[in-house]
């Protein structure tokens, strides 16, 4: 490859990059924005901002919202995540398996996943009564606020969670600085334990429970979660995470894990 072959394939990448990031920054800020405000807000040249959003709207992956030239996420992002959804087992079995926890347990079941170095709740179901509880699919929270956080770096080493999480989200939503290394002893009991609890640093009033989904390897790819009001949770703390290992584990065996059960069996530890 010559010196102008090589430039050029690096502007296509850097450009590439840049289309993503718009992306991504439309769908954390859930609404439209002129071009020149994303630009400013991703510290990117004006240019290339307009540039991208009309190639990204000439190919329907944005599409004018609100007027005075506004863009959002267009209508072939959702049919490329319908694509995505009936081709990943992962996300057809875990909704399978809300549907079911929220049956079980008239409790709001969710699906958790890593966002980068964030967490975000995937999926979710709410539960069956009076008093529900929810949040907001797709919305980042910082890792060491959640149940599931605990679980969904427990296959990294201490070192890669530290470079991972960024040191003002260990900063809790009541003020407290949790120092690293607590939040890492968490890490490694939730490990043993198959499964974290807590009250909620997020909703003073909520009990949250995770369990992990594991793929072959052992690592944990995703969480199952119930949020339930906290006396209730506290009450029904054996009964829901029952339900919840069960549903977990069924999901992590259809992906080539050995469940506890199995490991014991074979030899395992």
């Amino acid at each position: 490859m010559n010196e102008a072959t090589a430039d050029t394939a690096s502007r296509r990448t850097r450009g590439l990059d840049r289309a993503f990031e718009i992306l991504e920054f439309l769908r954390v800020k859930r609404q439209p924005m002129r071009p020149n405000e994303i630009a400013s807000e991703i510290g990117a040249p004006r240019s290339s901002v307009y540039e991208l959003v009309n190639l990204l709207l000439s190919h329907g992956m944005l599409d004018y919202h609100g007027g005075e030239g506004r863009v959002f996420l267009g209508p072939r992002l959702y049919f490329l995540g319908t694509a995505y959804a009936e081709q990943f087992d992962l996300m057809r079995e875990c909704d399978h398996m809300l549907v079911r926890l929220a049956e079980e347990t008239r409790e709001t079941a969710q699906m958790c996943l890593l966002e980068g170095r964030k967490y975000t709740v995937a999926m979710m179901r709410e539960g069956i009564r009076p008093f529900r509880i929810s949040s907001n699919v797709g919305d980042l929270v910082s890792i060491a606020w959640t149940a599931s956080g605990r679980l969904l770096v427990s296959h990294m080493t201490d070192k890669q969670i530290l470079d991972l999480i960024p040191p003002d989200d260990f900063i809790l939503p009541n003020g407290r600085h949790m120092e690293p290394a607590e939040f890492i002893a968490q890490v490694r009991q939730a490990d043993r334990d198959g499964f974290f609890t807590f009250n909620s640093e997020v909703e003073n009033f909520t009990h949250c429970f995770a369990v992990p989904v594991r793929q072959a390897d052992g690592a944990c790819i995703a969480t199952l979660c119930l949020v339930a009001p906290r006396e209730d949770g506290l009450r029904n703390r054996t009964k829901y995470l029952e339900s919840l290992l069960s549903a977990a584990n069924e999901i992590s065996e259809k992906l080539g894990y050995q469940t506890v059960k199995d490991r014991l069996v074979s030899g395992g530890r």
